[in-house]
Formats: C-alpha cells, sequence, structure tokens
C-alpha cells in the first residue's frame, strides 16, 4: 500500500464540492473549525446535521464528525472511478490514524482530533464507515436481507454510536436501540432512492426479495412500476417500520438535552416511509419526499412533548 494516495487520484478530490474553500493542510484550528462548520451547515441543503434545539457546546462536535462521514461519503460515491475511491478511502484512514495520535495535517481532521479528545469517541465507528464505502465499491447488490443489515452494521450504526458516544453513552442497550434507528433510517433513504442508486450501478433490494415478487433488476432499470412493485415496497416499508418502532424507546433513555433530536430523527425518517406510502409505493418513477409542513408539524410534536413531558423519563447515564 503506498504512503500517500497518487497525485491524480487526490487531485479528482479538487473536483468534489467539498473541497472549496478547504484551508491549507496544518492550518489552525479555528480555521478547520470554520470549514467543518460551514461545510455542515450548508453542504446539501436538505440536511441539518446540528438542531438549533441541541445545547451549543454539542455543535461544533457534530460539524466535525459530519464532515468527516461527508468526505468519505462523498470519495466513495461522487469520484466515479472505484479504484480511485478504493485509494482515496485508504489516504482518508491514513489521515484518521494521524488525527488518533494528535498529528493531523487535514483540515477536518485537526478540527475532528480535538473533538475525538474531547469527547473520547472511540476509533472504530469511524473504521467502520470506511468499511461500508469500501464495500459500495466492490458490492452493488445483496442476496437477502440479513447481507442488506450487515451492510447497515457499517454504514449507518456507528453514526449513532458517535452521537451516543458524545451525550456520555456507551451501554449495549441504547447502543442496541440506537442500530435499530440507524438501520431504519438507512433503509428508508434507500427506499427513497431506488432509481437514484440504480443509476449509481446499486440495488439496495434483497434479491431474493425481488425475485420472490417475479422482479428482476432489468425492470428497476427500466423503472417498471406495477402491482408487484407496490406489494414488494409495501413489505420492505413495513419491515422498516418495526425497526423504527423498535428503536423509539431511546428517546426516553437519555437526557432531556439529547431527547427531542433523537426523536426527530427517528419521526423524520418514518415521515419518510409515510411519505413513500402517500406516493402509492412508487419509487420507481417518482421521489418521495417529506413535505416542509411535515417537518413543521413533527417539530412541534417534539416540542410539545419536551414542554408536556419535562425531564420525565429514563435519562441516568451509563457508567
Amino acid at each position: 500500500m503506498p504512503v500517500t494516495a497518487s497525485r491524480a487520484t487526490l487531485a479528482r478530490v479538487r473536483e468534489l464540492e467539498i473541497a472549496r474553500r478547504l484551508p491549507a493542510d496544518g492550518c489552525s484550528l479555528d480555521d478547520a473549525r470554520r470549514y467543518t462548520g460551514g461545510l455542515a451547515r450548508h453542504h446539501y441543503e436538505n440536511f441539518r446535521v446540528a438542531s438549533w434545539l441541541l445545547p451549543r457546546r454539542f455543535h461544533q462536535a457534530f460539524y466535525d464528525v459530519y464532515s468527516y462521514c461527508r468526505w468519505a461519503d462523498d470519495l466513495g460515491d461522487e469520484v466515479g472511478d472505484a479504484a480511485a475511491s478504493l485509494e482515496l478511502l485508504d489516504w482518508w484512514e491514513r489521515e484518521l490514524d494521524r488525527a488518533l495520535v494528535r498529528q493531523a495535517r487535514h483540515p477536518v481532521f485537526i478540527a475532528l482530533a480535538e473533538t475525538i479528545a474531547d469527547f473520547g469517541l472511540p476509533a472504530e465507528p469511524f473504521r467502520d464507515l470506511l468499511r461500508a464505502f469500501r464495500q459500495d465499491q466492490t458490492v452493488r447488490c445483496y442476496a437477502d436481507w440479513e447481507g442488506l443489515l450487515d451492510y447497515c452494521r457499517y454504514s449507518a450504526s456507528p453514526v449513532g454510536r458517535l452521537v451516543l458516544a458524545m451525550g456520555g453513552y456507551r451501554d449495549p442497550e441504547r447502543t442496541r436501540l440506537s442500530d435499530l434507528t440507524c438501520t431504519a433510517l438507512q433503509l428508508a433513504n434507500c427506499w427513497q432512492d431506488v432509481a437514484r442508486d440504480y443509476a449509481k450501478g446499486r440495488i439496495y433490494i434483497p434479491l431474493d426479495l425481488l425475485s420472490s415478487r417475479g422482479l428482476s433488476e432489468q425492470d428497476i432499470g427500466a423503472g417498471r412500476f406495477d402491482h408487484r412493485y407496490r406489494e414488494l415496497m409495501r413489505d420492505l416499508v413495513a419491515r422498516t417500520r418495526r425497526l423504527f418502532e423498535g428503536g423509539l424507546p431511546l428517546a426516553e433513555r437519555v437526557s432531556p438535552e439529547w431527547r427531542i433530536d433523537i426523536e426527530l430523527f427517528s419521526r423524520g425518517g418514518m415521515a419518510v416511509i409515510d411519505a413513500i406510502e402517500a406516493a402509492g409505493y412508487d419509487t420507481l418513477t417518482r421521489r418521495p419526499v417529506v413535505r416542509r409542513s411535515t417537518q413543521m408539524r413533527l417539530l412541534g410534536r417534539a416540542l410539545a412533548g419536551r414542554w408536556l413531558g419535562g425531564g420525565a423519563g429514563r435519562s441516568e447515564r451509563a457508567a
């Protein structure tokens, strides 16, 4: 394995949106934090990384973790060449290694190194995410439901585990509930983006479930929406809803300052599958989205729950 990524491969990074306004390697901590904050607040405008309801002391940590994930995701998804993406993901992990020993050079890792130290974040979730992004370069579909859930173990669950660690939670039960929620969020996005993912050469619908409805990969590529696809998506949405419902108790097992954001993650994901249902399960010829009015209703519901419920619920921290 080369010590650094090739110049040609690194040059691809400069073409990505994430690299705009990127400070030079070895920049100051303040410059690094300004960059990660800006990236988190403005990159992909429909993603709000840190709710304004979350205590301000956690915002920078969210920005730094988000920036790590955003870069890794784009290195895996936006380069357009699997070999180059794998090389860049190896480079990104080497930069992570440097950050873990406080020798960070890249601006994202200069900021992230402080967050890792301040909150005692574990290294494993960061590495697990890279495993998932590497897997995306070599695996284009999954044979069965169990294989897809195993992929979510690396592509989705690590984010929730990092969020829990920021709040001081590391116990098995909260981790289990977080994994259910994050897996459901990942799957909801997969069902919403079936057509988009196919355009990238990926199918996340398990092949055995696809064939059980008399469908093939070619039907997905042709955007062939009919009763077979409707019933397939109905099944996938029902499975995903059960995962969301299984993870919902997590919101009552964290401190009040975290509760509303965690509940909004779950409710927002459930709103995505509600939108899929409302569209008649057609995610081949359209992309169901959550209306802004629905988002505001969810926010109002969560706020009302906080004001009416106060500090009730089990919010003790794990030892």
